[in-house]
């Protein structure tokens, strides 16, 4: 009789070899990957069923780690300005615990790894669009999230290409300065509210 599937076996199977792939990289050959799990290429195999459907859950192991981190870095917090909130996250996600996510999904925007996750670079952006309307939602500005989202992923972009983090870290606080100084939306809609009369009354 053929062995059963043993789902605790691959859960842990999964986890060393998605710690391995944060650390170094994802592999081009599955030697690496067992050799980090204790476990032969063919074990890897039998409950995957090959390479690509292992990196492929590779990357969806470390996907739901990012998103349960960053999640929890976006989410506001009572005590804090929101703008205190995003200038922890951006520490974080650029500093080492963060960055060997950056690292690895920044691997899915070359051809050659595009195939394991075709429809990443969508997911990868609306993932984070509803976490920053939330915590936006605190300083009466959630349709600012688009916009803190393109900053935040420009900035990763240029700090990936050139690795200059004290240029990247004064820019995004120089955004958060200037978001700080943004009428929240009940002011803007006074102030469109408001007569000519009114305003020269004042």
């Amino acid at each position: 009789m053929g062995r059963h599937p043993q789902p605790e076996i691959k859960q842990r199977l999964l986890d060393v070899c998605t710690d391995y792939a944060l650390e170094h990289g994802l592999p081009d050959r599955l030697e690496p990957l067992a050799n980090a799990a204790g476990a032969s290429s063919r074990m890897l195999i039998y409950h995957f069923g090959s390479r690509d459907d292992l990196l492929r859950a590779i990357l969806g192991r470390a996907r739901q780690r990012q998103l349960e981190m960053f999640g929890d870095l976006l989410r506001v917090q009572i005590d804090k300005p929101y703008t205190a909130t995003l200038s922890r996250a951006w520490a974080t996600m650029t500093g080492p615990q963060g960055r060997p996510y950056l690292q690895m999904f920044g691997q899915l925007r070359e051809s050659a790894e595009q195939q394991l996750w075709p429809d990443f670079r969508r997911s990868a952006t609306t993932d984070w669009l509803g976490p920053l309307e939330d915590g936006l939602r605190s300083t009466g500005r959630p349709e600012l999230a688009t916009l803190v989202l393109a900053v935040i992923r420009g900035l990763l972009m240029d700090l990936d290409a050139t690795g200059d983090n004290t240029r990247t870290d004064q820019a995004f606080h120089d955004f958060l300065t200037a978001l700080e100084h943004l009428p929240s939306t009940s002011s803007r809609t006074l102030l469109r509210t408001r007569s000519p009369q009114s305003a020269l009354a004042d």
